[in-house]
């Protein structure tokens, strides 16, 4: 298993949490595969920690799906899946439905200069090869809709399932042919929500999520 990556301290986080942060980036930008085992000893002689929370983190990476636990094998980055990205996308579409018809009812004027600063912000980046700052800019375009329901237990979950659709949400992101469709749809998601047209609002964001769907699968398959 080659490691090429390194821990970041941070004074304000325990030690644990800035392991497992660091595993999760690993994992999400691709660094640590899919199907790579993930050794406690190398690891931590790695990132030059005890093997402690090296274990308290690859447990809860277990909990948000990014690695499994294999018997008499130990643990593996889990693979990117159909039935996974399916799953994760019924919960996500059926939470965004309920987000942007929310979104409709309730956001006011800086809330829309937000979503309108957004969406400009992600127009000028999907030029650029860093997919990280694209993805970046994908999900602060949506958090400004999150943000415009006032629901906080709504914000809490959509944020609590992005992390399962990090790996996804960049699958369908590196496909440059997809980025025209994707603009059309985020001014089209926009232009809704801003005339608070709930039923259109909602078809748009039906749409939005099922050609990412489509695409990601299309790419699984094709492997």
């Amino acid at each position: 298993m080659p490691i090429d990556f390194e821990v970041k301290m941070n004074e304000y986080l325990p030690l644990r949490d800035v392991v497992f942060n660091t595993l999760r980036r690993a994992i999400l930008r691709g660094e640590l595969k899919p199907g790579e085992r993930l050794m406690e000893i190398q690891l931590a002689n790695k990132l030059g920690v005890s093997r402690t929370p090296i274990r308290e983190a690859i447990r809860k990476l277990e909990l948000e799906g990014l690695v499994l636990m294999i018997p008499r094998k130990g643990a593996e980055v889990a693979e990117i899946t159909e039935k996974n990205l399916r799953d994760v996308l019924e919960v996500r579409c059926a939470l965004e439905e309920l987000a942007v018809q929310l979104a409709c009812e309730r956001i006011d004027q800086d809330k829309l200069n937000d979503l309108h600063a957004a969406a400009e912000h992600f127009r000028e980046i999907l030029d650029s090869d860093d997919i990280t700052a694209i993805g970046e800019a994908d999900e602060a375009f949506h958090d400004v809709i999150f943000a415009a329901t006032g629901n906080e237990r709504l914000i809490q979950l959509l944020n609590n399932l992005r992390e399962q659709m990090y790996r996804y949400r960049i699958e369908y992101l590196k496909k440059k042919e997809c980025h025209p469709q994707l603009l059309e749809e985020h001014a089209a998601i926009m232009k809704a929500i801003e005339e608070h047209d709930k039923e259109k609002a909602t078809q748009i964001t039906i749409r939005h999520i099922a050609n990412q769907a489509d695409t990601v699968v299309d790419t699984l398959r094709h492997r």
